[in-house]
C-alpha cells in the first residue's frame, strides 16, 4: 500500500512504543521499512498478538470510531513508520478510492484471523 514518499515517516529504534494500547487514537500508520510487533497488555501480561511487515497499516481504526487503542505496536528493529491523520486519509481516499478498498481488506484480514484464533481457543476448552 503505498501513501508517499518513505522519506516522510518517522523513524523507530528498536523496541521504541509507535502507539500505546489505552491511548486516544487519532491517526492511522503504515509500517514503511521493518518490522513491528503488536502487543496486547492485559493484567500486566503482555501477548504479542501479530508481526506487521512493510506495507501493513496499523491502528486505522482510530480513525474511524475514535476508541482508544486496542493494543500496542512496537518497532522491532530499526522501522520507518509513516501517520496518516483523518483528514490526510480522506484526502488520500478521494484521491484513490481503492485506498479504501485496500484498508478495508486489511481489516477483514484481520477480523477473519481473530474468528479463527476464537474458535481455536473455544475448542481448547
Amino acid at each position: 500500500m503505498s501513501f508517499g514518499k518513505e522519506s516522510l515517516g518517522r523513524e523507530y529504534d528498536d523496541q521504541e512504543v509507535i502507539c500505546h494500547q489505552g491511548e486516544a487514537g487519532d491517526r492511522m500508520f503504515v509500517l514503511q521499512t521493518g518490522q513491528a510487533v503488536v502487543i496486547r497488555e492485559d493484567e500486566g501480561t503482555d501477548t504479542i498478538i501479530d508481526t506487521l511487515e512493510k506495507g501493513d497499516v496499523f491502528g486505522e481504526m482510530a480513525i474511524f470510531d475514535k476508541q482508544p487503542r486496542s493494543a500496542t505496536v512496537r518497532a522491532q528493529g530499526k522501522a520507518r513508520v509513516l501517520t496518516l491523520d483523518k483528514r490526510t486519509f480522506l484526502k488520500r481516499v478521494h484521491e484513490d478510492p481503492s485506498l479504501a478498498f485496500q484498508v478495508l481488506k486489511k481489516m477483514s484480514l484481520r477480523i477473519r484471523s481473530l474468528h479463527q484464533q476464537i474458535d481455536t481457543l473455544s475448542r481448547e476448552k
